[in-house]
């Protein structure tokens, strides 16, 4: 009989994997921990059903725990991150005629996201000139990666988001028909469904996350702070199944079943074929394949640790585009919702790699480069920024400031 149960919310994208394997393979099991999965249909139930206590933990948008926090949510809750889902994962697509009129202004085919961000730019400036009116692009919720890498690539490759296009708000399960209904003509998402408007064949993949920047984080376990106060042993159990499933979701032996585990009707009800791209970042764009390395990472690379230097750059795209105010308090705050200490005393009985510090400067590595830790070795892959940048995060005031002025100049 298990020690403990746990309500976790997921929702359908292959990113949730850890979560599921851990409950499927009998992993939390071993842990003593009674893992009951609920899937849902869209991030804002994932949020509020957290937030009244009908989740213990759920599978969430790295950035929503610090919204949740900040008190950018409808429904107050006090959320935190001990444990990160994996890196990666996502792509850019846009619809055909999109993708015509990028081609028309110079896109070279491939994943490269400044060619093809420089080619959304002419495209979008010769429609403009015409009186057209704007593109829409999609993304899953206002406080997701999502939203925060499109914003970061657009603005990165000439285009201002808040002027020059329209972003609007649609579930994951329904970006591929909205885009194939001419609603949206572009979004940002996690797969499985990107490839689906590639079979489908009414769109086109024009850039990826693992290109936008390289090994960044995507989804985290969300855990109400306190369920976590109050249940630490369970959580630190949970953590220890976890772990053991994103172990096993990296290992290249395990992918035809990992596909057909998460092509099942309860989780993503898509052929394991889709799920494939996902696992070895051999993608179809629409008519051209491309390998990309650590396109999505559920273990290597420290894929886990919730590095406090990523919570913080997501509260740095907050401010940027308006979200909320800066403050010294408010900087705090999000740095609060990253919990690598929880992470570090629920995995150090195993002996396994813990990075030697909480935070580290993102996009500063250029090639995957071991780093100190204790228990095994560990490597970190390369972090990089496509526009060459960096983020400090002992330097958070000055990167606001920088991107402030970027984006007044754009205005004029």
């Amino acid at each position: 009989m298990s020690d403990h149960q746990i309500n976790a919310g997921f929702m359908p994208l292959f990113d949730s994997a850890v979560l599921i394997v851990a409950g499927e393979l009998g992993l939390a099991r071993a842990e003593g921990v009674d893992l009951r999965l609920h899937r849902e249909t869209s991030w804002a139930n994932i949020r509020d059903r957290i937030a009244i206590g009908h989740f213990d933990v759920a599978h969430m948008l790295g950035p929503m725990p610090v919204a949740c926090n900040l008190g950018l949510s409808p429904i107050s809750s006090d959320t935190i991150v001990p444990f990160s889902m994996g890196l990666g994962g996502n792509c850019v697509s846009v619809s055909n005629a999109v993708w015509t009129g990028m081609v028309a202004h110079g896109a070279p085919g491939g994943v490269d996201p400044m060619a093809a961000g420089k080619a959304l730019k002419r495209f979008i400036d010769e429609r403009a000139a015409k009186g057209l009116p704007p593109l829409r692009f999609a993304v899953t919720h206002p406080h997701s990666g999502h939203n925060y890498e499109l914003r970061y690539w657009l603005r990165g490759s000439g285009t201002d988001p808040r002027r020059d296009v329209e972003i609007v708000i649609v579930p994951p399960p329904f970006m591929a028909d909205a885009l194939a209904a001419g609603r949206i003509d572009g979004y940002c998402v996690g797969e499985p469904w990107n490839s689906v408007t590639v079979v489908k064949g009414t769109g086109r993949i024009a850039t990826v996350k693992a290109a936008i920047w390289k090994n960044s984080p995507e989804k985290v376990l969300g855990v109400r702070k306190a369920f976590a106060e109050r249940e630490g042993a369970a959580l630190s159990a949970l953590l220890r199944a976890l772990h053991r499933a994103a172990r096993w979701c990296q290992e290249p032996a395990n992918r035809n079943d990992l596909a057909e585990l998460m092509a099942l009707p309860g989780y993503l009800a898509m052929p394991a074929a889709l799920q494939m791209p996902m696992l070895t970042g051999h993608l179809d764009l629409g008519g051209e394949i491309v390998d990309v390395d650590d396109f999505y990472l559920p273990f290597d690379k420290a894929a886990n640790f919730p590095w406090k230097s990523h919570a913080l750059w997501f509260y740095s795209q907050m401010v940027r585009w308006g979200d909320v105010a800066h403050s010294r308090g408010n900087a705090e705050i999000a740095l609060g919702t990253y919990r690598p200490d929880l992470y570090r005393e629920a995995l150090k009985p195993l002996g396994t790699a813990l990075p030697g510090a909480n935070s580290k400067v993102e996009g500063a590595l250029t090639q995957a480069t071991p780093v100190g830790s204790t228990g095994a070795s560990l490597v970190l892959g390369p972090d990089g920024f496509f526009d060459g940048k960096v983020f400090d995060p002992d330097a958070l005031e000055a990167y606001l400031a920088d991107s402030a002025v970027d984006d007044e100049i754009s205005r004029f």
